[in-house]
């Protein structure tokens, strides 16, 4: 069983929230997700999956990079609009070529976009979607718009977007630093940009190595934890919170 058909079977059980012996027979697991069954949100796509320039799981030094960071990009799908997350492709022909192979849309039916912080990995193809509103939390767009790096203003989100996305402030690893949480089938998704470097990290509360506030950037994934059924890491695939 692969991750869509386990996610799938979950979300088949949230039909009924006290009807989970399904789950519990086939998994031996009583679980309860935190999602509501009742969204505008239809599909979302991981676009590219991130990777860090180094890795202390892996065993290498953080005084050195061994490759070129990618960060993990995703699109939101809902009731009329498609949200891409931290768009990590600095060509946009290779970046349109993604977008299409994950989900069939062109660069100009991305009607927002969305950046986690001001890190560069994670706003590299922003210059791809000029007909997207182009949006981030307010000391994000203020200090990118101050960096004059790009022709058209990005705009402070509200705690909402589209009614169907929160915006949330997830501090730690920049203390502006903002992710998202949706509800699609029932399941409650966190994409947490840099706030979740990869599972490792998350698996033992640790900032990567420029966090900066490691003891802030474990409580942020402790309150990632208590909202979300899958997070989608900043460098990494997603992976379940149950």
């Amino acid at each position: 069983m692969n991750r869509r058909e386990f996610l799938g079977t979950l979300a088949a059980a949230v039909g009924d929230r006290n009807k989970t012996s399904d789950t519990e027979g086939r998994f031996g697991l009583s679980i309860k997700l935190k999602g509501r069954k009742n969204s505008s949100i239809k599909r979302w796509d991981v676009i590219t999956i991130g990777n860090l320039s180094r890795n202390r799981y892996w065993g290498e030094s953080k005084d050195r990079g061994v490759r070129s960071a990618i960060c993990s990009c995703t699109v939101i799908s809902g009731d009329g609009f498609h949200i891409i997350v931290d768009p990590s492709l600095k060509d946009e022909e290779a970046m349109a070529i993604e977008l299409d192979r994950r989900t069939g849309l062109s660069l100009d039916e991305i009607d927002a976009v969305f950046i986690t912080h001001q890190h560069g990995d994670h706003h590299f193809g922003l210059k791809h979607f000029p007909k997207a509103k182009w949006l981030a939390g307010a000391e994000v767009a203020a200090g990118l718009n101050k960096s004059g790096s790009y022709g058209k203003p990005i705009v402070a989100a509200d705690d909402s977007l589209f009614e169907a996305v929160d915006v949330l402030s997830t501090p730690g690893h920049t203390m502006d630093h903002h992710s998202l949480r949706f509800d699609c089938k029932g399941l409650s998704v966190v994409i947490a940009g840099d706030a979740v470097a990869t599972q490792d990290f998350w698996v033992e509360r640790m900032g990567y190595f420029n966090a900066v506030d490691f003891e802030l950037s474990a409580r942020t994934m402790d309150k990632i934890a208590s909202i979300a059924d899958i997070v989608v890491p900043g460098h990494d695939n997603y992976f379940l919170c149950l």
